[in-house]
């Protein structure tokens, strides 16, 4: 039964009803707003989804899968998405990074384990990111929002700002062995995009840093249970949501105080571009989408016989070889380049939560790093790296399910050019998403904001581009109710 509240007579419209449209929803119904949110799927939760792909009773996570930063958010523990039915689950060691010569590094939740295991560099890693996760929840405060704004910590963030600012191959001198190299490589790759460029580092930085803070746990039943949770809350606090909705035009959308968009700038520009003021729409056109994720499930009978037995038991593993691997990898797909060796990630989510499985089949959630756009099937490119450290695997596949960047697109208008990253992480767009702005979350047209992860402080199923968001939303109507008194 939903909570019966005084409203305030203010009304919202949301369109989206991903992780972030469904942030913002919930916010504004906390403080009093009708809301109604419109999903153009026959489901609700974006890019945090799952379903049975291939086996009865397998489940596979569509697109997020492991969440330090949803885990870690503080608009979901506000909310305590627990007594909504979320429950975190965690692998026994967060990530694997194997290499040719047998040797594996690991990536555990305790900093100290992941020193200990990394031998004459596990000093230097705990250089890197030891203050980072000691501060995290603080440095979190200032970097999880806008980057215009007076930070509560500036001391822990000045301490920060050095390493983020440089490129992932500077940062990466700091090791001097294959392993503790590689480990940092394919947390960095997270990126996205050309480990050459300044600012690169930072995003690697802020997930191993994530990961010692909360771990990379996943969510019990699948990446929907997250959404599930929160649009329950949505629900309990007043607010409709309506599946099978899709909005192709202005006309088609209620009239309301606010209008959130959980879309790309693209689509935000397709439905106001005509009321933005020039140079907003002028930005909203010039946004860039980044690289693309070429996805492939499987259902394995049994675990994977990875050559290295430590990574049966990590949630995720990164498949690419050496540093000097990834870098070239990476920076030939930056370049529009398929490589014949993609970085690719493996997702074990059963180890943490066995009911994704059922009657010996294990789920195998994957997917390479290929350029934007990218039109071919490197189905086997990721088959073939996973085989390449897991002699045997083949053999035990009993299914199939590939997601091609143009699938990838078709699944979710938000993902142009099969970019789940919600824009291109190259220059100061990592910054400055998805404009150079105070209120980035402005659309500059009265009572219309951008919610989606192409705003700050981007993708991860936090919610908290949706939380920001809102709040701008509220701020702006109730400041001109006021003057209009």
């Amino acid at each position: 039964m939903a909570i019966r509240r005084d409203r305030s007579g203010e009304t919202a419209v949301v369109i989206g009803a991903g992780p972030n449209g469904l942030a913002a929803a919930l916010h504004l119904a906390r403080n009093g707003v009708d809301v109604r949110v419109l999903e153009a799927a026959d489901e609700i939760g974006g890019g945090a989804r799952s379903a049975e792909l291939l086996e009865p009773g397998v489940i596979h996570d569509l697109c997020s899968a492991f969440h330090p930063m949803g885990v870690g958010s503080p608009f979901w523990a506000d909310v305590d998405l627990a007594q909504y039915g979320l429950a975190w689950k965690w692998p026994e060691i967060d990530c694997a990074h194997p290499l040719d010569s047998g040797e594996v590094a690991l990536l555990h939740q305790s900093i100290d384990q992941t020193v200990a295991g990394l031998g004459a560099d596990g000093p230097r890693w705990r250089a890197m990111f030891g203050d980072l996760a000691r501060n995290f929840d603080d440095l979190g405060h200032d970097l999880l929002r806008p980057i215009a704004n007076v930070p509560a910590h500036p001391i822990k963030l000045a301490a920060f700002g050095p390493r983020a600012l440089l490129p992932v191959t500077v940062l990466a001198k700091a090791f001097r062995t294959p392993a503790a190299r590689a480990l940092y490589g394919g947390v960095a790759a997270h990126v996205y995009t050309d480990f050459d460029r300044p600012l690169t580092g930072s995003l690697g930085l802020m997930i191993a840093a994530s990961g010692h803070r909360y771990g990379w746990p996943v969510a019990e039943g699948g990446s929907g249970a997250i959404t599930k949770a929160v649009g329950r809350a949505v629900d309990a606090h007043g607010g409709v949501i309506e599946t099978g909705t899709p909005i192709t035009s202005r006309a088609q959308i209620p009239d309301a105080d606010i209008v959130l968009m959980d879309l790309s700038p693209a689509q935000a520009e397709h439905l106001y571009g005509d009321l933005m003021p020039h140079r907003i729409r002028r930005s909203y056109r010039r946004y860039r989408m980044g690289s693309a994720a070429f996805k492939v499930d499987f259902a394995v009978r049994g675990d994977i016989p990875w050559r290295n037995p430590e990574c049966g038991r990590a949630g995720t593993v990164h498949l690419g070889g050496t540093f000097d691997d990834i870098r070239r990898s990476e920076n030939l797909r930056a370049k529009g380049v398929m490589s014949d060796n993609p970085f690719v990630l493996v997702g074990q989510q059963y180890l943490a939560d066995p009911s994704r499985s059922a009657g010996g089949i294990n789920p195998i959630w994957s997917y390479a790093h290929v350029p934007a756009g990218y039109p071919g099937d490197a189905t086997e490119a990721v088959t073939a790296q996973i085989e390449r450290f897991a002699p045997g695997f083949r053999d035990i596949v009993v299914g199939t399910h590939t997601t091609t960047v143009p699938q990838m697109e078709a699944h979710n208008l938000n993902y142009a050019t099969g970019d789940i990253m919600g824009g291109s992480n190259d220059g100061l767009q990592l910054l400055l998403r998805p404009r150079a702005a105070i209120d980035p979350y402005f659309t500059g047209v009265d009572g219309v904001f951008l919610c989606s992860q192409s705003s700050p402080p981007g993708p991860g199923i936090h919610g908290l581009c949706g939380y920001n968001a809102a709040e701008s939303a509220l701020r702006r109507h109730r400041r001109g109710r006021r003057s209009q008194r």
